[in-house]
């Protein structure tokens, strides 16, 4: 009876610890912002233009160590410039990117990215597909998020004429010379988990 006993009690002991241990299924990591980066870079015919964004709410859903999903959601109220200083032009083109022209943040002030699959295509990365909504229109897109331990770092090309921001663009204006400003941006977000 003792060893019956005795037996149950290790199997228990040691059935807990191996579960204590094992990642749980669904676990949502949530994204510390305020030590997460959002950067941008956008392309124009005679240069480019970076700076941030902040991240306002996200979380990673994880399986084990597989990436299933997630959402972030970006504050659009606080596109800033980075490659230009104070007097320089900078406030002028903060200004326009949050106008209508651009981004129209006074009635679009979030923009989200809603993780709807994802592909381990090596140890830390994954394909992503998920839906992006800028400006109330939501379209499809893919990108490339890595993770280090309590890091990830997603990466992606917006095609804004996609999104209704037009200005500048080739794709609904001609004959804007050297005024082109390409459609496609790059997003860099650096989350810290």
């Amino acid at each position: 009876m003792k060893k019956a006993v005795s037996s149950i009690l290790l199997a228990l002991l040691f059935g807990f610890s191996a579960t204590a241990n094992t990642p749980i299924d669904g676990e949502k990591k949530e994204v510390k912002v305020s030590q997460s980066k959002v950067t941008w870079k956008g392309y124009k015919v005679t240069g480019s233009h970076d700076g941030t964004i902040d991240l306002k709410s996200g979380f990673l859903m994880m399986n084990g160590k597989n990436l299933t999903g997630g959402e972030f959601v970006i504050d659009m109220t606080s596109i800033s410039n980075t490659d230009m200083t104070a007097g320089n032009g900078k406030e002028k083109l903060e200004g326009h990117l949050k106008s209508d022209d651009f981004f129209g943040v006074e009635k679009h002030p979030t923009a989200k990215l809603v993780i709807k699959s994802s592909e381990n295509f090596n140890k830390n990365s994954y394909t992503v597909k998920g839906d992006l909504t800028i400006k109330g229109i939501t379209k499809p897109i893919t990108l490339v998020i890595s993770m280090f331990e309590n890091k990830a770092t997603a990466t992606m090309k917006v095609d804004r004429s996609k999104f209704d921001v037009r200005y500048g663009s080739g794709s609904f204006f001609d004959d804007l010379g050297d005024k082109t400003i390409y459609d496609e941006f790059d997003l860099v977000v650096d989350m810290a988990l």
